[in-house]
C-alpha cells in the first residue's frame, strides 16, 4: 500500500515544452512584406503631402512672419522679435476684441447646445412626422455661412427688410427697428443667425448619441420608479457626455474663429464694438498691410485654441475615469 501511495504521488514525467522558432523569412515572404509596406506608404503619401503643403509649411511661414517685419506690398523684411507680439497686445482694439469674442463664445455655446439638445430630445422617438422635423431642423446647416449672413442682412435691413415691416404692421413698434444699430442688438442678432444655422447640425450629433443609448436602461429606470428628470440627470446626460464634448469642442472653436457673420452683418460696428479677434487679424493684414502683426495674432489664437482643446480633452478623460 505504501508503495502504491508513493507511486501515486510521483508526478508523471513531462517532456519540456518545445521552443517556438520564428519562421524563416523566405524571399517570397520578404517580397510580400515589402509590397505591403510600399502599399501602406502609397496610401499615406497623398495625405502626408496634403498636410505638409497646406498645413505644416504655411504654419512655419506664419511663425517666421510673426518674428519679422513683413509688409504686405513693399518694404524691407527683417527680424524684429518680439515686437509684433507686443504691438498686437498694445493695440487699442486687441483687448476689446478678446472680450467681445469670449462673450460671444459663451452666449453662442450655451444657447446653441441647449437648443440642440432640446431638439434632439423632441425628435428622438420614432413617431409620425419625426423624420420631417429632423429634416427641417437640419436644412439651415446645409446653407453656407456667408449666404446665411447675406440672407439675414437683408432680413435685418430697416428699410428693405421684412422684419421691421411685420413688427410695424402688428403694432409692436412705431418706427423701423435697427437690428444692427447698437452693440447689444448686433450681438443678439448675430447669435440668432448662428443658432438658426447650426442648431440642426448639433442636434444631429446629439441625436446619434441618444440613439446609441440602450432602451433597456431607460425601461429599467422607469420600472424602478425614476422620474423623467431623474432619468435625464442620471442616465441621459452621463451617457451623452462624448457627444456633448464633441459639440462643445466644435462650438467653442468655431465661435473663437468667428469672422464671416460679423464681417457681413456689422463690419465690426457700431464703433468697433463687434470686432472679433479674427477680424482684427484681417484688418492688420489687409487694411494696415502689416502681415507680421497679423501673423503674431494668428499664432496667439492658435496657441489659445490648442490650450482649450487640451483642457477639454483632459477634463473629458477625467470625467470618464471617475
Amino acid at each position: 500500500m505504501q508503495v502504491k501511495a508513493a507511486a501515486r504521488t510521483v508526478p508523471p514525467h513531462r517532456s519540456p515544452p518545445e521552443r517556438r522558432t520564428r519562421p524563416r523569412r523566405t524571399p517570397a515572404r520578404a517580397r510580400r512584406w515589402t509590397s505591403r509596406k510600399a502599399q501602406g506608404l502609397a496610401y499615406a503619401a497623398p495625405t502626408a503631402v496634403f498636410v505638409t503643403v497646406f498645413f505644416v509649411l504655411p504654419l512655419l511661414l506664419v511663425g517666421q512672419m510673426s518674428l519679422s517685419d513683413w509688409p504686405l506690398l513693399t518694404g524691407d523684411r527683417g527680424v524684429n522679435a518680439p515686437e509684433n507680439y507686443t504691438d498686437a497686445a498694445d493695440s487699442t482694439l486687441f483687448w476689446p476684441a478678446v472680450r467681445f469674442t469670449l462673450l460671444y463664445t459663451v452666449i453662442v455655446t450655451v444657447v446653441l447646445l441647449a437648443l440642440a439638445l432640446l431638439l434632439a430630445l423632441l425628435v428622438q422617438e420614432f413617431r409620425p412626422g419625426s423624420g420631417f422635423f429632423r429634416t427641417v431642423y437640419f436644412l439651415p446647416s446645409a446653407l453656407g455661412l456667408a449666404s446665411a449672413s447675406l440672407l439675414f442682412w437683408g432680413l435685418y435691413s430697416p428699410t428693405t427688410g421684412p422684419l421691421s415691416s411685420i413688427l410695424e404692421s402688428l403694432g409692436l413698434v412705431d418706427d423701423p427697428v435697427s437690428f444692427l444699430g447698437t452693440s447689444t442688438s448686433a450681438l443678439l442678432s448675430t447669435v440668432f443667425l448662428i443658432v438658426w444655422k447650426f442648431a440642426g447640425f448639433y442636434m444631429l450629433i446629439l441625436l446619434v448619441g441618444l440613439q446609441r443609448i440602450p432602451h433597456e436602461v431607460f425601461e429599467a429606470a422607469r420600472m424602478d420608479g425614476a422620474s423623467r428628470g431623474q432619468i435625464f440627470r442620471s442616465i441621459t446626460l452621463p451617457l451623452l457626455r462624448p457627444s456633448l464634448a464633441l459639440c462643445l469642442l466644435l462650438c467653442v472653436t468655431g465661435s473663437l474663429l468667428a469672422f464671416d457673420q460679423f464681417f457681413i452683418l456689422t463690419k465690426g460696428g457700431p464703433d468697433n464694438s463687434t470686432v472679433t479677434v479674427v477680424q482684427l487679424i484681417y484688418r492688420e493684414a489687409f487694411q494696415r498691410l502689416n502681415l507680421g502683426t497679423a501673423a503674431a495674432l494668428s499664432i496667439i489664437v492658435l496657441a489659445v485654441l490648442l490650450l482649450l482643446n487640451v483642457l477639454q480633452f483632459r477634463g473629458l478623460r477625467r470625467a470618464d475615469e471617475s
